[in-house]
């Protein structure tokens, strides 16, 4: 799904970035791109870091 239309980003892209080491929005803008046009997605773009940040130490410690 797409997350930033303006940069055509998808909720992958966003994944893969996080999975590869981006902790902060601001990385995940410097990678995909995403919430540098119009800003609409970083809300959504903030939303899926904090989520998998979450999930990521629990599938790290299995």
């Amino acid at each position: 799904m797409y997350v930033c239309v303006c940069k055509a980003v998808t909720d992958k892209q966003i994944h893969q970035a996080i999975n590869e080491g981006a902790c902060s929005r601001r990385q995940l803008h410097q990678c995909t791109g995403a919430g540098s046009v119009c800003g609409k997605c970083r809300n959504y773009v903030t939303q899926i870091l904090d989520e998998t940040l979450q999930i990521q130490p629990i599938m790290q410690a299995a």
